[in-house]
Formats: C-alpha cells, structure tokens, sequence
C-alpha cells in the first residue's frame, strides 16, 4: 500500500490508510490507532521517537516522521498501554455498575455503543469471564482482557473500565488473573455453601455448628454466640437478629464460605502489592435464598476477619435461569430486595456495598425495582446474551450455519445442562426444519430454544468447524453484530441509566 501525506497532520490525514475513526487517539506527539479494518495498529511519531521500538511491525518515513504499520498482536497492545492510560482497567467504585460478559471476544463494540445510547451513568466492566467459561470457549485470562481491550480503543471509550475475574474459586485461578491484569475479583464461595442447612434437624445442626473450621475463622463458638445473640441490627427499620438456633444455622450454611472467601482475599491482598483492586463477593449460586439475618452474618464475619468488598450477591427468592426473565413473584422480589439492600448501606462501617445481581442477562421485569431499592448501589453481571446476540446475526446472514448451530445444540443440551439451573426442554423446543429462514431469529425469542443455545455455547465453540464459521461470520460483518447487540444491552441499560430511589 502506498501512503502519501496530506497537508492535514496525523494518522487520519494519511492517504491509502483505512483508520477506524473512533479508535485515532493522541498522546502528546504521538497518535495511534487502528487500520484495516482493527488488524492492524498505526502509529505516527516525530522521527526517532522513543514510542515507536516498542512495536512490532514494519515502519516507514511519512513526511519526516515515522509510521509503524504492526499487527493487532498482545505484545502491540501492550505497548499501546504504555502510553494510553484509559487502554488499562481500574476499579470502579460504589456507583452503578455493569458487567459485559463476552464469549467470543467480539462484542465490546457494541456494548459501547449501547452505553452510549443509554446516556450514561453506568460504570462498566468489559472484561468479564469465569475461569469456568474461559476452558470452555478456550481462552486465557489475558486473551479475554485484551479482547475487550482492543474493542475500547475501536470504540475510543476514554471513561474507564473494569476487568472482572469472575467466579473465582482458586488461588491458581486468582493468580492468572492478577498476572493478567484484573482490577475486579469475584470470590465464588457456592461449593461452600451447606445449603441443607435450611432443612436440618437440630440435633445434626448443633454437631455441624460444633465442628465448623474454628480455627480458619479465628473463632470460638462462645465467642460468635456473644457477638450476635441478645442483640438486633436495625437495618432501615428491618430489625435482624439470632436465635439459637438460627444463629447455628447462618454458621453452618455459610461458615465454610466465609473461611474460603478470606482464604482468596489475604492470598489476592499479598498478590497484588500496591495494586488497587476491588472484590466481589458471591454466594447466589444455591437452591435456597440467603435470609436476610444470613446476609447479616456473611457481612460481618467477613468484616471481622478484614476482608473488604464492594458488591455482595446474595441468593434472591426466584428462579434466575440463564438468558430468560425472572421467574417468580416480583412483589416478593422487591420485597426481599428491598431488606438486602437496606443491609448493604447498613451494616458496613467501611461504608454501603453494591448488591450484585447475578444470572442478571434478560432479567427485564425486576430492573426497575432492583436499581429502585438499592438507590444506585447496584451491579448487573451480564455473560451468554451476547453470545444469543451473536447468533441472532448468524440467523439473518447465515441461515444454514444457524440451523446447523440449532441441531448441535439440540443434541447437546442434555450432558450440557447439569452445570446450569435451567428448566428447557428439547421436546418443546422447535425444530428448525419446522421454521422458514425469515423465522429463525424468533427462535431465540421461545424460551426453551433460547435456553439450549445458551447452554450449549461452550459445545459449539469447542466444534472447530462451527467455532471458525461463526467468528468469520462476525469478523466479516461487525457492524449487524454491533447493532445487535447495541439494541438488545440497551434494554439492559436504560433502568439502570434512569435510576430512581424507593
């Protein structure tokens, strides 16, 4: 390609060069951005300039400057973060939050774009994958992060973003991420969790509560007797308080949790050094909801044991299968939500927590009162709709490979299910050979079909023939993609932009 140098300066002014505009970006006499459609990073500085060894990539003389011309490569984009300060992610703070989950690495455009539209007031978190996912989509912390990366500079988002290590339950796991770059860890404790502590008779629940991991929680069991029995927290007018027996129950439900998540937490402290970084802390992922006297007791010994978090998802009544609505009453919803986020604000002297609303993709129905009761201290942790996404545009340009995606995905569900709290069933799933072309998006409208594709993402991406086919397809077409997705994380949004107070 020959490159002439207009009159007009910088990348843009460069003849024979096709520059995403979004992604040009200047620091001090240095400009960069992204070519040929983002497979390549450009670069302009003065002649001799210290930035441009960084690089890899071919340069060349432009006018008595240098513009190297390299690929879209880790070892690129880290030398783009050397002088980009808004290219590293941060931690974001008590304000409302979102979680862009993505699969594919391809979907940062568009959630951009949906932030955008929602009109602000949302502080997001790009990189967000489990150590669970990334096996299953075969990808590493650092290929997830730098995914989002490359989307942020496409979009030239200059307001900051969070990486979330999600769901992690190792420190191996912890420190891949804190390698990587994480600034966002979130603690899964559900393995934990005894949730048959709910159903247990007294006689077994005084021998479990007698042989919890004492000396992990640096307690004794007079000693946690003394601190919460006789005693009540009034959270907001929400008086809460143990019995007994109630006390024994919130220890032997989620004693071993809070033993776990301090476990990860002092290992994270003394890993990242001077790092700032926040924490998450989850124990939504049983079959019971959490009381609200547990949350309580989560709260507090954690907080007794030093560790400091900035968002809590508890187990909420309902059921939040994935890539659906809620399911469940939601005037017990807003009734139950409304008491755990009077704890967040409440029970803290570090000060109020976000409540975190996890399985939170397609949760259109409690929105409102979940961003209502928690008066803006909410995060929305999103994943496989933007994989759903991903296929709407397959269905509208490629048809066949849809159809093909469908039947996999039909057969696997079974084996793939067991890991998923979900209730679809292939036999009340269509099957594609009943649907015209026109009507194959709507497929991902039917609740059972929605939920096998969901479900069976990492099967399919695992399918080298339909894992190729599907990222060409998207590489090929960004722009249907985007507004795919753009539309669809707008709906997501918009509450949470337009939040109110109860």
């Amino acid at each position: 390609m020959g490159l002439t140098d207009r009159k007009a300066s910088g990348l843009s002014g460069l003849n024979g060069l096709d520059v995403l505009p979004h992604s040009v970006v200047s620091a001090g006499d240095v400009e960069a951005g992204l070519a040929d459609s983002g497979q390549r990073v450009a670069v302009l500085a003065p002649a001799g300039s210290r930035v441009i060894p960084n690089f890899t990539g071919e340069s060349s003389d432009i006018g008595g400057r240098t513009l190297l011309l390299g690929p879209a490569s880790a070892a690129n984009l880290d030398a783009l973060r050397g002088f980009i300060p808004w290219l590293r992610p941060r931690p974001l703070g008590t304000g409302t939050s979102a979680g862009f989950g993505d699969r594919l690495g391809l979907a940062t455009p568009g959630h951009i774009r949906a932030l955008h539209a929602a009109g602000g007031g949302i502080a997001p978190i790009f990189a967000q994958q489990s150590i669970r996912k990334m096996e299953r989509t075969g990808r590493s912390p650092q290929q997830v992060l730098d995914d989002a990366t490359w989307g942020v500079l496409a979009e030239g988002w200059q307001d900051g973003f969070g990486a979330d290590a999600d769901h992690l339950k190792t420190t191996d796991d912890v420190d891949a991420c804190v390698r990587a770059g994480y600034t966002f860890f979130t603690f899964d404790s559900g393995s934990y969790v005894y949730d048959t502590a709910e159903a247990a008779d007294d006689s077994t629940l005084r021998a479990s509560f007698e042989n919890l991991p004492w000396q992990d929680l640096e307690d004794l069991p007079a000693d946690l007797e003394r601190r919460y029995l006789g005693s009540t927290l009034d959270a907001e007018g929400h008086e809460l308080g143990f019995d007994d027996l109630s006390l024994a129950r919130a220890a032997v439900k989620y004693g071993a949790a809070v033993a776990h998540v301090t476990r990860l937490y002092r290992h994270l402290l003394a890993a990242m050094g001077d790092r700032a970084f926040e924490v998450e802390v989850s124990v939504d992922e049983t079959e019971n909801p959490t009381p609200h006297a547990q949350h309580v007791y989560i709260a507090m010994e954690l907080q007794r044991l030093g560790v400091k978090w900035v968002s809590m998802a508890p187990r909420y009544v309902g059921r939040f299968e994935k890539g659906v609505d809620y399911i469940g009453d939601l005037a017990k919803f807003e009734e139950d939500i409304e008491v755990h986020a009077a704890i967040a604000r409440t029970v803290s002297p570090d000060g109020p927590y976000k409540l975190s609303l996890h399985s939170g993709s397609d949760k259109f129905a409690i929105y409102p009162a979940f961003i209502r009761k928690a008066r803006g201290l909410a995060h929305l942790k999103t994943a496989g709709t933007s994989y759903l996404e991903a296929l709407r545009t397959v269905a509208a340009i490629d048809p066949d490979l849809f159809r093909e995606i469908y039947a996999f995905s039909r057969d696997r569900y079974e084996e793939d299910r067991a890991s998923y709290h979900v209730s679809a069933r292939t036999d009340r799933a269509p099957e594609s050979a009943t649907v015209d072309n026109a009507g194959l998006p709507a497929l991902l409208e039917q609740f059972d079909a929605r939920e096998i594709l969901h479900v069976t993402f990492g099967s399919v991406l695992r399918e080298k023939n339909l894992h190729d086919r599907l990222l060409g397809l998207l590489r090929e077409h960004p722009e249907p993609y985007a507004a795919d997705l753009e539309g669809h994380f707008l709906r997501h949004l918009e509450p949470f932009a337009h939040r109110g107070t109860s």
